[in-house]
């Protein structure tokens, strides 16, 4: 990572990056001693005996490696108003929303005041690295769809919500400073505005207006871009016609926003004429380049669940660079990609050793609880081994299991970098969300309860994250054994087993399809009978042991997903959306 030939700034930020990873271990030292420092008298340290030690062979020798079933009770404690020192000794200023489940519920992650500095600072990294590789993003704006989501409080009066929403929320976004390579075409009442359809409006609307400052192009889901661009494709038509007159569509009703556009806004009929061109024929290949031709890159999350849109990302923009910039969670900020215009593939992220206190288990299976040995601290995994993520933080979380599993890729100076590979468990995921086996199981089990008068049952099912539509959904391929055969089943039937599916399923899933539009309606395709058994006979050809063969409860393999498609009778999708609320209960 060269630090020549950069800006003052720059250069500070480059060379702190180097600090920290230079002595990750020393680092990681420090930050464990303050963290046990702090919390020594804490109820749950307390618990276990430390009397005030700040040794990590203590920390490690007393201290449990739990999940957040093992946290629930005390969370809920703090949920419910206890302000006492429970998890940690500075307030819990607020609840961060986990994406992750537990028993259908968000989970609660506590946080401090201070993390918003902690994760401030990772921020400020990332433009002084993309600079190293991309030059003139000073002299351009970003085009970046962010959004607020829903926010509630808990019993105790705390709030909770997701991490990004309490970011944009804080003063550490609304009033930062300004900033030449990070000025947003996205006035702060665009990103601000709850309404997820009056915020992408007048996101994009703004986006177009400045179509020749645009320089980079993001979200912070590749699935969240690809909405926009479907947004684009639905609403082009109004969009223009504001452009044209100069005008506010009456949709957008909230006063802040209109009074921002009105500053904004004004006619401009060859833009309009530009934009219906360019929207209206059915050839949207390489439409972010051409509405935005200034584009250097996409600034957006394709790992994990999210390489399935690469090539839908593609196609869209041309094959322009994919820039995967950095690696975090409700629980804690972990760290970024120091080589951020590598291709997908090829993403690693560096953890930076000043976020947290980090260890690592040698991932070869899922036991709840596994021996101490097997933990390794930042500065001794090996390269090519794979581990599961397990944190101390700030905020009172001890040596807790996050369930993302992570590949070595190599080391930046001491400090590991890591390809990520999976989170633990989940099934199916097309955003936010993440369903696993025993929700599907769940779900699919309440669902075919609806079938039993008509003397009919599931015999086997497995499911698909479909993302050829936008948004993408579920689909769920179903056998069924009818006790007469010659009587089809009613469409309006499996529709509302798509319904109780969905009613089924998380709260997380469910605020996707009913609040944030980012997931679409539930498919259910009914396949011939024989169906699994010619699913198990194309395993067992690709060399499946017939003994131990199960059939997969989610698939992805083209081949696959083809066999099942092929053999399908009826499919049907929910017919209105499941019930939600922006309370905990969801």
């Amino acid at each position: 990572m060269a630090v020549d030939s950069v800006c003052e700034k720059d250069a500070k930020a480059l060379q702190f990056i180097q600090e920290m990873t230079a002595n990750a271990d020393a680092v990681q030292e420090k930050v464990l001693a303050e963290i046990l420092s702090r919390n020594a008298e804490t109820e749950y340290l307390r618990r276990f005996g430390l009397g005030g030690s700040t040794d990590r062979g203590t920390f490690k020798a007393k201290v449990p490696v739990i999940t957040y079933e093992d946290l629930q009770p005390e969370i809920q404690r703090i949920a419910d108003g206890d302000r006492s020192a429970i998890l940690s000794a500075h307030p819990i200023s607020e609840f961060l929303t986990s994406s992750g489940t537990s028993a259908g519920e968000r989970k609660l992650m506590p946080t401090i005041q201070e993390e918003l500095d902690r994760r401030q600072l990772l921020y400020s990294l990332l433009m002084p690295v993309m600079n190293l590789y991309v030059p003139g993003l000073d002299e351009g704006k970003g085009l970046y769809f962010l959004f607020v989501k829903a926010e509630s409080k808990t019993p105790g009066g705390l709030l909770a919500r997701p991490v990004l929403t309490s970011y944009y929320k804080s003063d550490h976004f609304k009033t930062r400073p300004h900033d030449p390579y990070n000025v947003y075409t996205s006035p702060n009442e665009a990103i601000l505005c709850p309404d997820s359809f009056q915020s992408m409006y007048t996101q994009m609307l703004c986006g177009l207006l400045m179509r020749s400052d645009v320089l980079r192009v993001g979200a912070v889901f590749a699935s969240g871009l690809l909405r926009a661009i479907r947004f684009l494709q639905l609403n082009w038509c109004l969009l223009a016609r504001d452009i044209a007159a100069g005008t506010l569509n009456s949709k957008i009703t909230y006063p802040s926003l209109r009074d921002c556009m009105s500053k904004i806004l004004t006619p401009n009929p060859d833009l309009a004429e530009f934009i219906v061109g360019e929207c209206s024929g059915e050839n949207w290949e390489r439409i972010i380049t051409r509405i935005w031709p200034k584009t250097k890159y996409l600034d957006v999350i394709v790992t994990g669940a999210m390489a399935q849109y690469i090539p839908t990302l593609e196609y869209y923009s041309g094959g322009l660079p994919m820039a995967c910039t950095m690696y975090a969670s409700s629980e804690c900020y972990f760290g970024l990609n120091l080589e951020p215009m590598c291709k997908p593939s090829k993403v690693s992220y560096t953890i930076m050793p000043n976020m947290a206190y980090f260890e690592f288990i040698s991932h070869g299976g899922d036991s709840v609880d596994p021996p101490p040995r097997r933990l390794v601290d930042l500065a001794d995994v090996e390269v090519g081994k794979e581990y599961e993520l397990v944190i101390t933080t700030y905020s009172g979380l001890c040596r807790y299991r996050v369930g993302d599993i992570l590949r070595v890729t190599g080391f930046h100076n001491s400090a590991p970098s890591f390809k990520f590979v999976r989170r633990k468990s989940v099934l199916l995921s097309i955003d936010a969300d993440k369903t696993d086996e025993a929700e599907l199981q769940k779900a699919v089990e309440n669902a075919s309860s609806l079938l039993k008068e008509f003397n009919t049952s599931v015999v086997e099912y497995t499911s698909y994250a479909d993302t050829r539509t936008i948004p993408g959904h579920y689909v769920i391929y179903w056998e069924l054994l009818a006790k007469d055969a010659a009587d089809p089943l009613p469409g309006e039937v499996v529709e509302r087993c798509c319904l109780a599916m969905e009613e089924s399923m998380n709260s997380v899933y469910r605020q996707g399809r009913v609040a944030d539009n980012s997931i679409g309606a539930l498919e259910i395709r009914v396949v011939k009978s024989g169906t699994f058994e010619e699913l198990m006979d194309y395993a067992i050809s690709r060399g499946a042991s017939i003994n131990q063969y199960k059939v997969p409860r989610c698939v992805n393999f083209t081949p696959i997903v083809e066999l099942l498609d092929s053999r399908v009778l009826t499919a049907r999708f929910s017919p209105a959306a499941p019930h939600w609320t922006s309370d905990r209960r969801g």
